[in-house]
């Protein structure tokens, strides 16, 4: 299974805290659909990440390993689920990365979040101009405040789908797409 990132443009809230800053923020907002490329609807379903926010995720600026922001296993990092979505509280760091970071929110030039996960269980609706994936269960791997939240509610960043086509791996969505736009040429040409 891919490792997959969505991103989400809700408000960041910045806090001086009585042991440093803090950050604050919403990573993913359930039961929203969302366009994946041209592929796909996504949805992620409330409590898909229940089952993974007992292990150790981790706050990372813009994806980036070597810029590590936090983790709930240090506890640097708070997760907060619930029915309508997954928020997050963080403790900056005093480093490079967390004092930039903390400037680069205050002046509104970081104003989103994004997550990194892998699904283990889904389930497709093949109704529709394009099929919908609801994500049902998933392991939660990463949290990361981002410079370019593309979309108003969860989608695929752009790092993402850049890799991908670099890699041109072929994403299950694809084939169901094929099949179903071959299906309807053959209903349309009256072949069984």
């Amino acid at each position: 299974m891919t490792l997959e990132t969505r991103t989400l443009s809700q408000p960041l809230e910045f806090r001086a805290g009585d042991t440093g800053k803090k950050l604050a923020g919403t990573a993913i907002v359930y039961n929203r659909e969302t366009i994946i490329g041209d592929y796909f609807r996504e949805r992620i379903m409330p409590g898909a990440f229940a089952k993974s926010l007992t292990g150790d995720v981790r706050a990372l600026y813009n994806h980036d390993s070597a810029a590590i922001l936090g983790r709930t296993a240090a506890k640097t990092l708070r997760l907060r689920d619930d029915a309508n979505a997954l928020s997050f509280e963080l403790d900056l760091p005093d480093t490079q990365v967390g004092r930039d970071l903390a400037v680069s929110v205050e002046r509104g030039d970081v104003a989103g979040s994004s997550f990194g996960f892998r699904v283990t269980k889904q389930e497709w609706d093949e109704t529709g101009n394009l099929p919908l994936r609801s994500v049902l269960e998933a392991e939660l791997y990463e949290i990361s405040p981002c410079g370019d939240p593309a979309y108003a509610d969860t989608s695929l960043a752009l790092r993402s789908l850049e890799e991908a086509r670099r890699e041109k791996i072929e994403h299950p969505a694809h084939k169901r797409i094929a099949e179903r736009r071959a299906r309807t040429e053959q209903v349309a040409r009256g072949i069984r």
